[in-house]
């Protein structure tokens, strides 16, 4: 399908119709909320129950519990940010998916950029935790992305791509994993790749997949845009042939500006 945007036709834009992935909605709380925010929880929950999308809200671990005592739905589920890749040991201060499923997680975030920068996460890392998180039954969210160093130098393929292969275990398939591309350069700063951009990137994830994964896989997993999500740009971006939803961060921290980047979907 084609679809005129900003006086060009692109063939860019297909119709909801034709998606075949259910659309999934992550929000990523980052180290945001208490125990009052459980409040905007139970908005969202009450209002996922009228929208066709998955919807998964990544918060801190201190409210994992409470927070998933709230849900009602089943179309929300309450997902962690970060897990060690051992199961159990001396590593203090740290999480593992064991102790997160045990608390009420159903999925865990991986390799977000935050991480792979402040944390010096290697891909290597990010695929042991991801492996830790399959192990235990939860989805893993892979997070892959390039700065914009490595964009001004022409990089952005060839950086996703190596992070894609290196960070994503064997045991992958599109029952445990979810791919989730955000450009380092728009998280939180409200600049969004044009819609070319985006789409040129998620169509050579998908091709990585295929490569590794095969036909069948490769078709059927969830490939997330992530870096700027709004309301506003969220039906466009959404309506691309291989974003199957969207990874937001500040606008998932209220129930109203999540929800309504969930109805775009």
């Amino acid at each position: 399908m084609t679809q005129q945007l900003n006086g060009k036709y692109i063939s860019l834009i297909w119709s909801k119709g034709m998606h075949k992935r259910k659309y999934l909605i992550v929000g990523n709380w980052k180290m945001n909320g208490t125990l009052e925010s459980l409040n905007e929880i139970v908005k969202i929950d009450e209002a996922s129950a009228q929208l066709d999308s998955d919807l998964v809200l990544c918060v801190p671990n201190t409210i994992i519990y409470e927070a998933s005592k709230k849900i009602t739905n089943t179309k929300l589920l309450i997902g962690a940010q970060n897990c060690h890749q051992e199961e159990n040991g001396a590593f203090t201060g740290d999480i593992s998916a064991t102790m997160l499923k045990n608390v009420g997680a159903k999925m865990i975030i991986v390799g977000h950029s935050e991480r792979r920068l402040e944390c010096a996460e290697t891909s290597n890392l990010v695929e042991k935790k991801a492996s830790a998180s399959i192990r235990m039954g939860l989805p893993a969210i892979i997070c892959i992305g390039e700065t914009e160093e490595q964009k001004i130098k022409g990089e952005t393929e060839t950086v996703v791509c190596s992070q894609l292969e290196d960070s994503m275990p064997d045991a992958s398939n599109d029952l445990n994993t979810i791919i989730a591309y955000e450009p380092v350069w728009a998280i939180g700063t409200g600049k969004v790749p044009t819609l070319e951009d985006i789409s040129h990137v998620h169509r050579r994830i998908r091709n990585v997949l295929k490569e590794e994964k095969g036909k069948d896989i490769s078709q059927k997993m969830r490939i997330l845009y992530g870096g700027s999500v709004k309301p506003e740009n969220a039906k466009e971006i959404f309506s691309l042939e291989h974003v199957d939803g969207a990874l937001v961060g500040g606008a998932s921290l209220k129930a109203d500006d999540f929800i309504n980047i969930a109805k775009q979907a």
